[in-house]
């Protein structure tokens, strides 16, 4: 499995120089997929909705082109002028979110945010959210310590993940020193930081892991590493072996009950490594999506995963969807569940995309914005929506197959 992750993860490097000079519209043509289908048709310009795809494949519906630029147009009238956006800085405590800091620029919803533009098909300088997407990569930049670690206002390490991730992307669609320096930096903190389990926790250099962290972690070293930045591989072999670890096997199926009662199953995820920790609908979404990150496409845990999402799917959006004012758990649930279920294809992910997306465009404010009641708030919960309704455009290089 070591050898197989590496090559896989070395493939999509030779992509680096074409990314650069393309963009991001342009890659899509790069990796084989066609501008028409369902990307933009030849002189379209960004933030116009991409084409219909009219085959067995998600189309990008007019509803949901609307929802994504009104939720984009609500990111841009929110935006604070020095390139952030407002959040909740804190963590979670069991199912409830604790807040150090409120009125404060969060580095993790700002990656997010700048993210969801990119997704869209707006870049630096390009686009008529070109500018938005410049102002973000700015604050982020503000936000690199010298060791790397990129922190605001007592942000923790799913907040370096998220920056992390988004100075990556910028990095394949501009050829700026500034970003490749400091995203060098930010992937060694990450590769610094790494425990001895082969995983992460919220705060940098803990003895402990958690799925949630790794998940977050192992995407932001495979954008950084698609876009030509040094990532050992020993890093990559440790995060796989405790992704693999952490699915729930024989052994600990009788241990541990998640979130209102989520029993442990074949094909979910363990919160930790160890028998007894709890498994969940997110936390399932994080293994798989991790494995995929760390380059296992074929392997049973995740077709059991899979199947673990589908047949929970409908409980999980009850349980934290609207009835909850669109909780935490929800948000990053479908942040994993989609690129999950997206990578894995076929009528699963059809049927997937086509439940998420109607409870998605049921939940949109009048004003574009979704809500999060317990979590960072608005901001986190309209860039994280956009992003799952963006996911079939097929623009942003992290979300390609």
């Amino acid at each position: 499995m070591r050898s197989m992750c590496w090559r896989l993860w070395n493939r999509p490097a030779a992509l680096r120089r074409a990314a650069v000079t393309v963009g991001v519209v342009g890659l899509a043509a790069v990796l084989g997929f066609s501008n028409q289908e369902p990307g933009r048709k030849p002189g379209q310009v960004a933030g116009e909705a991409p084409a219909r795809r009219e085959s067995s494949v998600i189309v990008v519906t007019p509803e949901q082109a609307q929802a994504v630029e009104r939720g984009l147009a609500w990111l841009h009238d929110h935006q604070n002028s020095d390139g952030s956006w407002t959040a909740k800085i804190g963590y979670k405590v069991n199912t409830n979110y604790q807040y150090t800091e409120d009125k404060r620029g969060h580095v993790g919803v700002t990656g997010l945010a700048g993210m969801a533009f990119l997704a869209g098909g707006h870049v630096p300088g390009r686009g008529p959210y070109g500018a938005d997407v410049e102002r973000a990569l700015d604050f982020v930049l503000s936000c690199v310590q010298e060791d790397g670690y990129i922190t605001h206002a007592g942000s923790r390490m799913y907040s370096h993940a998220f920056a992390t991730l988004f100075l990556a992307e910028i990095c394949g669609m501009t050829d700026r020193p500034d970003v490749r320096a400091k995203l060098q930096l930010a992937v060694d903190f990450i590769v610094h930081s790494q425990n001895p389990e082969g995983g992460w926790r919220y705060e940098p250099y803990a003895v402990e892991s958690d799925m949630s962290i790794v998940v977050c972690q192992v995407l932001a070293l495979r954008a950084a590493r698609n876009n030509g930045i040094r990532v050992p591989k020993s890093v990559i072999d440790k995060a796989a072996r405790y992704v693999v670890d952490s699915a729930v096997t024989e052994e600990s199926l009788s241990y541990g009950f998640g979130p209102r009662g989520y029993r442990n199953e074949i094909g979910s995820f363990h919160y930790q490594k160890q028998d007894g920790s709890r498994s969940s609908f997110s936390l399932t979404a994080a293994g798989v999506t991790a494995l995929h990150g760390v380059g296992v496409y074929s392997a049973e845990s995740i077709d059991a995963g899979v199947r673990y999402l589908m047949s929970n799917l409908d409980r999980f959006n009850r349980d934290s969807g609207r009835s909850r004012g669109y909780h935490y758990f929800f948000w990053y649930g479908h942040y994993y569940a989609v690129q999950a279920m997206y990578t894995a294809g076929g009528p699963a992910w059809e049927s997937y995309f086509d439940s998420v997306r109607s409870e998605i465009l049921r939940g949109q404010e009048s004003d574009g914005s979704w809500p999060n009641d317990i979590g960072p708030g608005p901001a986190f919960g309209t860039a994280v929506a956009v992003l799952v309704l963006e996911i079939p455009y097929r623009l942003l290089p992290i979300f390609q197959r």
